[in-house]
């Protein structure tokens, strides 16, 4: 077996393997701060739930918000629609579905990818869609806390999940963009 033969079959191992990672930080970043930063604003006194007894609630922290530096909180919202508060009225069911259609199109390029920057691109993109699935699955809406703002225009609230599919996209651009012309002309 070739270099190259290896090579291409390391890297949908490594970007899975990214993927699986992603989805571990994401859900365990949502979890700290519910149970240790909103929680106690919310439920004055209460104490934070660990973390197999929070997989196994599906209670949703209303409304709570923690001021960190002038410009960013935490600030809890439930995002029952997707980016952007689009697709308020649907079912979770259909952004669920949504989401693993697109990410199941995006393992199959992970799959076939040959090139290590959209490897890292997809397996962010999948790994982030996949945590939010989780939260819908979880808790019927996806948490969002991280909010950005300056005096009274607030940046909609996001997640890691959300940073991840964000970043994903920037380098699938990127790469789109500037790097596969290079490969194409490099061939040639």
């Amino acid at each position: 077996m070739t270099k190259v033969n290896k090579n291409h079959k390391l890297k949908p191992l490594l970007g899975f393997g990214l993927v699986i990672d992603l989805i571990i930080i994401d859900q365990i970043s949502k979890w700290l701060i519910l149970e240790y930063i909103m929680r106690p604003k919310w439920d004055f006194g209460a104490e934070p739930l660990g973390l197999f007894e929070w997989f196994g609630s599906s209670e949703r922290i209303s409304v709570a918000s923690t001021e960190l530096l002038p410009f960013f909180n935490l600030t809890m919202v439930w995002n029952q629609g997707i980016s952007f508060g689009l697709f308020q009225g649907d079912t979770p069911y259909f952004l669920i579905g949504l989401a693993l259609a697109i990410s199941a199109i995006f393992a199959v390029w992970l799959c076939r990818t040959k090139v290590w920057t959209q490897t890292f691109a997809l397996a962010l993109v999948i790994g982030g869609a996949l945590g939010n699935v989780i939260d819908r699955f979880h808790f019927g809406a996806v948490a969002d806390f991280f909010d950005f703002h300056i005096n009274d225009w607030h940046y909609p609230a996001f997640n890691g999940a959300d940073s991840f599919i964000t970043i994903g996209i920037v380098l699938l651009l990127f790469d789109s963009v500037f790097l596969e012309p290079k490969r194409t002309q490099s061939r040639q």
